[in-house]
Order: structure tokens, then C-alpha cells, then sequence
């Protein structure tokens, strides 16, 4: 596994995993401050935010744990193009806020959260390359784009000689949409990281959920793959089987799975540092190219 990679084709270099700080709210501080500090131990420096998780109390915890390291961060947070933001001006005023929630003057990479909205592609890119140059923002990427819209987006970033660094969309082994809908293929094209959420499948891929067992809870057990865990055994068996090869777990050997493709960083969340220790463990082995080929197989359901 390489030790570091690049994100996009920018000046960011970072060990080719993150961790998703959605979970992290009023419930979750002490396990986030942890988890936080678990990850940075290991190596991993990418954290990813977003203005809408937990009203801003994602930015706000996150914030206060980078005060309280010297450690290098990376922070990536999210504008939200919401129904009452329909000038490219609400940008700016959201980065305003996302700014001032995590204590920085500066944002690693700032994201469109999704792209439905009336604001055109092209302005919203215009809108990011501004806080390019004020020096608000270090690099700039999508979030849930199509492989049209990522080409738009970086069409329009390329007219200011600025590259689109990401675009974060689901990617794992129980959701390869990415692979059949153009969107790795022209992130590796473009030079452009696909930041993989959900890499674990909602803790399906961990080996936590089997027939017969532990049920999860909350909106996860209406999902199509928590109600057919039957149809999944061969590959909680294949990732179980590689696994005990390598020393490590089910979780692990998803990951891993991920992170070794090219452009491909998975940012699994993590609410406590046992949860952040295990995801960095991913990067510390390699699957080989014959097991990578099994998990491809046993997991090539055409509609997931």
C-alpha cells in the first residue's frame, strides 16, 4: 500500500484514507475526540465535515480538537446549495460560517455538497475559484456528481487554471455504481481523487450484521442489502477468508480493497479511537491482486 498519495492534482499529499465526521455530534464528543486523535496517531490527517452534519456541530467538535493538536490536518468541509441559496454570493457567505465553526482562516478542500440546485455548474465553480484566490480555500471538489457534471466542473475550473481535486461519492463493496456510471473512469482520466463514503456499507462490511444475528437499527434496516443479508454470505465468507490470512478483519480487508485502486480514498466514519485504529490498520497490509479479483467477483451484483 502506498504510503502517500495525492489528492487530485493538487499540492495535498495524505495517506489514501479519511475519516467521515458525520457521526460526530453532542452524543458523540468524547468517543470524536478519540477517534480523532487515534487517526492522527496513525498517520491519517484527512477529515471530512460538512456544514449540514449535526447544524454545524461536525465543523464545531472537529474544530476544537485541531486547536488542541500541533499535529498537521486536513480538514474538508461542504457548501450546501439549499433552496434559499440561489446566488453564487451564498457561498461565500456559508464559508463564512464553516470558517468561523472550525476556528480556521483556511479550508484544505471545500466541496459542493450535491448537485441539485438552479445554480449552474459553471457559477458555483466561479464561485469556488474566487475563495481560491482570496486564500479562503486551498482546493475545491464536488460531491455526489455524475460523470456529465464532474466533466462541466472541472471544465469550468480548468478556465481558471484551477483543478478539481474530488468529487466524494458512495463507493464500496456493496455499491460499485461508480465502476458502470463513468464516474472512476473519468475520475482517473481527469487526475481527480473519488473520496469513497459509506465504504463499509452502513458496518454491513465489517462482518458485525449476519443472517440470523444482530440486527442494526435506525434507518439501515429498511436497506435493500440489511433485508437479503442471505445473498451477501459469499462475500462476508470471502472477506472473512482473506482476512484471517492476513491477521486482520472483514472491515480491514474492505478497505483495503478500496484504498489500493487508483484516485480511490475511502473515509470510513469512526466515533471512537477502537473504530479508528481498526480503519487505519486497513492500510498497513496488502490484499493481493488474485483476492481483489475474488472480492470483485463475489461482489459484481449488477444493481448495487
Amino acid at each position: 500500500m502506498q504510503q502517500t498519495v495525492p489528492l487530485g492534482a493538487t499540492d495535498i499529499t495524505l495517506r489514501p484514507l479519511g475519516v467521515g465526521a458525520m457521526p460526530w455530534n453532542k452524543n458523540t464528543v468524547q468517543g470524536a475526540k478519540t477517534a480523532f486523535e487515534a487517526s492522527l496517531e496513525a498517520g491519517i490527517t484527512l477529515f471530512d465535515t460538512a456544514e449540514i452534519y449535526g447544524r454545524g456541530l461536525s465543523e464545531k467538535i472537529l474544530g476544537r480538537l485541531i486547536r488542541r493538536t500541533e499535529r498537521p490536518v486536513i480538514v474538508a468541509s461542504k457548501f450546501a446549495p439549499l433552496p434559499n441559496r440561489l446566488r453564487p454570493g451564498s457561498l461565500a457567505s456559508a464559508l463564512t460560517g464553516s470558517l468561523r465553526r472550525l476556528g480556521l482562516e483556511r479550508i484544505d478542500l471545500y466541496q459542493i455538497h450535491w448537485p441539485y440546485t438552479t445554480l449552474r455548474i459553471e457559477a458555483l465553480m466561479d464561485a469556488l475559484a474566487d475563495e481560491i484566490e482570496t486564500g479562503r480555500v486551498r482546493a475545491v471538489g464536488v460531491s455526489n456528481y455524475n460523470e456529465s457534471q464532474m466533466r462541466r466542473a472541472q471544465a469550468a475550473l480548468a478556465s481558471r487554471g484551477i483543478p478539481l481535486a474530488s468529487n466524494q461519492v458512495q463507493y464500496s463493496l456493496l455499491h460499485r455504481a461508480p465502476e458502470r456510471n463513468g464516474v472512476l473512469n473519468a475520475c482517473r482520466e481527469l487526475n481527480v481523487s473519488l473520496i469513497a463514503y459509506t465504504p463499509l456499507g452502513s458496518g454491513l462490511l465489517t462482518g458485525k450484521y449476519r443472517p440470523g444475528g444482530l440486527r442494526p437499527s435506525g434507518y439501515r434496516r429498511f436497506s435493500k442489502h440489511f433485508r437479503h443479508l442471505v445473498e451477501l454470505e459469499p462475500l462476508f465468507d470471502e472477506l472473512e477468508n482473506i482476512g484471517a490470512t492476513h491477521g486482520r478483519t472483514a472491515g480491514q480487508v474492505a478497505l483495503n480493497w478500496l484504498a489500493r485502486q487508483e484516485r480511490v480514498i475511502p473515509i470510513p466514519g469512526a466515533k471512537d479511537a477502537a473504530q479508528a485504529a481498526g480503519n487505519a490498520g486497513a492500510l498497513d497490509f496488502d490484499i493481493s491482486e488474485a483476492e481483489a479479483q475474488r472480492l470483485g467477483d463475489v461482489s459484481a451484483d449488477p444493481g448495487n
